[in-house]
């Protein structure tokens, strides 16, 4: 296999979505992979120790709570949060549109089904469609537009 094959096969990938793709032929083994690899990130965040992550989790959310929007458009008061947690499922940084001058995928109140587009995470210059886990009603914003997040970091709430 030779490079304008392999260069066929990336825009292959490109035109379709694809992230990963592999092919195996007798000696021959190719593999590529585009974007963020979720797995190995999740493997390198399991193999830190507790006593360096828990002090980086404690900060966070009380930088975020002022930030956050609720539905009556007001900072959330101590109590629980109400709802369930749609978390980043990847590290990079947080929009709420499509482009700067589209309108929001979502806003508080709105009621989402399955499957549906809420917002971007953009990672190593890749943007990311983060798709809704569960249908329901957003009560919660948890990110302001344009911050970064981590993996694991709350994103919006549905009741």
């Amino acid at each position: 296999m030779d490079l304008t094959e392999i260069r066929k096969i990336v825009k292959l990938m490109d035109e379709h979505g694809l992230s990963q793709f592999q092919f195996e032929k007798e000696d021959f083994n190719l593999k590529l992979k585009k974007g963020t690899d979720i797995e190995e990130l999740q493997k390198l965040l399991g193999s830190l120790p507790a006593a360096q992550a828990a002090p980086a989790a404690s900060p966070a959310p009380a930088a975020q709570a002022p930030t956050s929007v609720s539905a009556a458009g007001e900072a959330p008061a101590a109590a629980a949060p109400s709802g369930e947690e749609i978390s980043s499922p990847m590290v990079g940084t947080f929009y709420r549109k499509p482009s700067p001058d589209s309108p929001d995928f979502v806003n508080v109140g709105d009621t989402i089904s399955e499957g549906q587009t809420i917002c971007i995470i953009e990672a190593m210059k890749v943007m990311n469609e983060i798709k809704a886990e569960r249908s329901g009603t957003i009560t919660e914003i948890c990110i302001e537009d344009g911050n970064p997040v981590q993996f694991g970091d709350a994103l919006f709430r549905v009741k």
